[in-house]
């Protein structure tokens, strides 16, 4: 079990659906293979929710692969909120809201062992948020401000705005739309110089989960440095998506 979301983070995000359910006329307009994508990923009569609430497991890089288990609270256009229990020692939360990223985490629950926040930080979690909006599909139709491009068949572009972040998710999806793989330009430091930049983020989606109305990646892995020689240093997250629900269904 992760780390219970704060009541005053629930409230800054979580947020009604439309007052609307999934239909074809969401996609007038977008290139067919975003059509293709968000087709597969929501089920028809799925409401047009903007928060999901995901229960996941898996293994981050901290030195060596350890085992976490977390709970999520996750709005693409607003921020989540990320507590999770890592080999039974450490316990902890990564935050985006109101435009301010923070991480806080205590071993045995009494010392503190990371305590960030800060411009740096606000901007890479934002990154972050733009990362994970692959499980909440419904939250990256047009209607929500998301603006959708296709190079080819499949390599997808979604743009939208975080606060006062431009962010740009590059997706690659299969035949039948689903994702197989993501990247994103992140702010961070991930060689620990001390001085921050842009660096590619993202990773492969390895199987897919069904929830209540859509079909998102459920097992995967993330890290820096994504699409260059240098992945195979930088993966740092390994997923599998135990639940998921869509806020307000």
């Amino acid at each position: 079990m992760g780390v219970a979301v704060p009541a005053g983070i629930e409230r800054r995000l979580i947020r009604p659906p439309a007052a609307a359910v999934f239909t074809e006329a969401e996609l007038d307009g977008l290139p067919s293979p975003v059509r293709r994508y968000l087709r597969y990923a929501i089920a028809k009569g799925t409401p047009l929710a903007s928060t999901a609430r995901l229960h996941m497991r898996g293994h981050l890089k901290l030195g060596r692969w350890l085992p976490f288990q977390a709970q999520q609270l996750l709005d693409p256009h607003h921020g989540f909120h990320w507590g999770a229990r890592v080999a039974g020692l450490m316990s902890g939360f990564d935050c985006y809201a109101a435009g301010q990223g923070q991480m806080r985490w205590k071993l045995a629950g009494l010392l503190p062992v990371m305590v960030a926040d800060g411009p740096d930080l606000s901007r890479s979690a934002a990154g972050r948020v733009a990362g994970e909006a692959m499980w909440v599909p419904t939250a990256l139709l047009p209607r929500y401000g998301v603006d959708w491009s296709a190079v080819d068949d499949r390599h997808l572009t979604a743009r939208w705005r975080i606060d006062t972040f431009e962010v740009e998710l590059q997706l690659v999806v299969d035949g039948t739309g689903r994702l197989r793989s993501s990247v994103f330009r992140r702010w961070g430091d991930p060689d620990h110089t001390g001085t921050f930049g842009l660096y590619p983020c993202g990773g492969d989606v390895t199987s897919y989960a069904g929830f209540r109305g859509v079909s998102v990646p459920g097992t995967g892995r993330a890290g820096w440095f994504y699409g260059t020689d240098r992945w195979p240093e930088g993966e740092f997250f390994r997923y599998q998506i135990t639940s998921l629900e869509l806020i307000g269904q």
